[in-house]
This record gives C-alpha cells, structure tokens and sequence, in this order.
C-alpha cells in the first residue's frame, strides 16, 4: 500500500493524504475474518498514514461508522510494522491486494519495486485485487517500451467524475482514469459512488471504496 503522506498537486502544492480508510478496512476484516494472516508493505517500509478525510462522518456515512474505522484502524499491528516492498517474495503469499486513496497518485505510480511486485502477482495466477486510486500503480509496469502485462485486460478505478465531485479534477497533474484507460486497459465504469467491480482472469479491480470490500469478497472465493 501507499506510504505518501501527500500528493502533489499540478499548483506545486501538496495536498496532506494518504491510504482512504475503507479501502484498508473493508479487505482487512474480510481477509482476518477468513483465517488469513496479513502484511502490510510499502515503499521503504515507512508506516502508511490515513487520510484524516477518510475517518470523516460525511464520508464514512455516518459517526459509528468512522469510529468503527478508526478502532480497526488502531488495533492493526499490520500498518505499524510494515515489511519493505522491495524485500516482498511473492511466493510467500496466497494473495496480493493494494487499497487507494490519493497516496498512490504520488508513489505507487511510479515505484518500481511495486511495479514488479503486480508484474509478478499477475504472472502467478494468484489473486490480485487494486481498488480506487491503486490502479494507478499499473503505471509503473511498464518496461522501457512502454508496454505492460496489463494491456487490454479489463479494469475499472476511481473515476473522472469522482475526482470532480471531491474537487480535484482540476487540481490535479494528471487523472488515474484517463492514464489507466491510455496504457491501454479496457477500462470500464459504474455509476458514481456505487458498488462496481470488475474480475478479468486473476485480477480483480473495484472502483471506488464502497467497492473494496466486494472485491475482497470475490478474492476470498478464489482463495
């Protein structure tokens, strides 16, 4: 997962962030649930922060549920002693899943040890499950032709319209969409804000938060 605390604007200014709650929340209780064991990893092994937007009640839906967010949150072990993604064998795991929020916008799109990390869970067969903004790590698999493991596989992610709604559309250097859609990717949409997920072989892909926790659930029965 991210380890970015920001994400820098096309302004020049970094706008404070991280991994969006849900998206770590949803997966992470339906994985523990099942009897899976977890490790978080990310770039350099820093300690991933939450973006404080994520645990709002206008946007978790209601106060419960952010407190619910929050308690998970603080009892995860996973995200305070994070392994390198450098050092991430894929062989010692039966699944990878990478939640969104802004961060990846800022470090997973160009982090190459994560690059190879979704080359190689691709290649595998495992499950690999990329909701919201995490797709944008699909950018850094491409090698120095341009060309990715990925191509024309179907997909979906946090939308254009999405981005506007939470006004940064127009803030932004460049927009997760329109870059996932150019790798090229068959990239398609739900309505806004819904449930929308798409399985395409081994990948599984999840639009926005409301769609982590199904494409957590689709994980689980290959697993």
């Amino acid at each position: 997962m991210t380890g970015a605390r920001y994400w820098t604007l096309k302004n020049g200014h970094r706008h404070p962030t991280g991994y969006w709650a849900e998206e770590f929340v949803s997966p992470y209780r339906a994985f523990t649930e099942a009897g899976h064991h977890i490790t978080v990893a990310t770039p350099g092994g820093v300690v991933p922060a939450v973006d404080t937007m994520s645990l709002r009640a206008s946007m978790a839906g209601s106060e419960e549920t952010s407190l619910e967010l929050e308690a998970v949150i603080e009892a995860a072990e996973e995200l305070r002693r994070p392994a390198v993604l450098r050092d991430v064998r894929l062989d010692d795991y039966d699944a990878v899943f990478y939640p969104g929020g802004h961060g990846p916008m800022e470090d997973l799109a160009f982090d190459l040890d994560s690059g190879m990390v979704l080359r190689k869970a691709l290649a595998s067969g495992k499950p690999l499950g990329i909701v919201c903004h995490a797709p944008a790590g699909l950018l850094a698999t491409r090698d120095e032709h341009g060309h990715t493991p990925f191509a024309d596989y179907r997909v979906t992610g946090f939308t254009n319209d999405e981005e506007a709604a939470v006004g940064f559309a127009d803030k932004a250097e460049w927009l997760m969409e329109d870059r996932v859609r150019d790798l090229p990717t068959q990239y398609s949409r739900g309505p806004a804000w819904e449930v929308y997920t798409v399985v395409d072989r081994n990948l599984y892909t999840g639009q926005n938060p409301a769609s982590s926790g199904p494409v957590a659930v689709e994980m689980l029965k290959a697993l």
